[in-house]
């Protein structure tokens, strides 16, 4: 009987104390409560000191679509490119045995037939692009004119016009340009064939060029 009263007495001391424990753990946890409040009233006021008071937007009700950056533009890449140009297209480049001075200029890669010529001269085939060369110096009508046919190729166009003038501006009146475009297009392998054009299109002033397929 003694011992039941002993363990029973035991007992209601372990309770005891545990409740005891939990009150304790309650009120440190309310105290770390208060004392976070207090520090976010304290930081709020300090806020209210620095910039005054403030008031809340009203909703707009829009949403906010995400907006994309740009996308990076390959500045390095495209001088690289720009030198490979200037590189492949030389202005010493013998073009005179490639073309064909009939009654008017032209040429044509070999294996292709007279009539890719004619056809080209007749307009058989519609002009889909120009670019005009005029005003440019050396260097800018070399890479204007190489990125013109490699962009076109790339587009699927077969029939384009390069506009070089007939040189009445230059030192001597001599067509300058004339003679280097022919060379930079001969060596062009997106170009199959090139002719003078008619006088409606330009005539000793311009040139109509076929591209191959893309």
């Amino acid at each position: 009987m003694r011992a039941m009263k002993v363990n029973a007495l035991s007992e209601l001391q372990s309770i005891r104390h545990a409740l005891a424990e939990r009150r304790a753990r309650e009120a440190a946890e309310r105290e770390a409560e208060r004392l976070a409040a207090a520090r976010r009233e304290r930081e709020r006021r300090l806020f209210e000191l620095a910039v005054g008071p403030v008031e809340r937007l009203p909703a707009h009700g829009r949403a906010e679509p995400a907006r994309r950056p740009p996308e990076p533009r390959p500045l390095q890449r495209e001088r690289d490119e720009a030198a490979v140009m200037r590189e492949a297209l030389s202005d010493e480049f013998d073009v005179e045995t490639l073309l064909h001075t009939d009654e008017l200029l032209s040429y044509r890669r070999p294996g292709l037939g007279l009539d890719v010529a004619r056809k080209l001269r007749e307009g058989r085939w519609a002009i889909q692009r120009e670019i005009d060369l005029h005003g440019l110096r050396t260097d800018e009508a070399r890479e204007a004119l190489g990125r013109f046919v490699r962009e076109s190729h790339q587009q699927g166009l077969r029939c384009v016009r390069v506009v070089h003038g007939k040189g009445l501006g230059s030192p001597g009146r001599a067509p300058v340009l004339k003679g280097r475009v022919l060379r930079w297009l001969v060596q062009k392998k997106e170009v199959l064939a090139f002719v003078q054009a008619r006088p409606a299109d330009g005539g000793a002033g311009a040139l109509v060029v076929l591209l191959r397929p893309a």
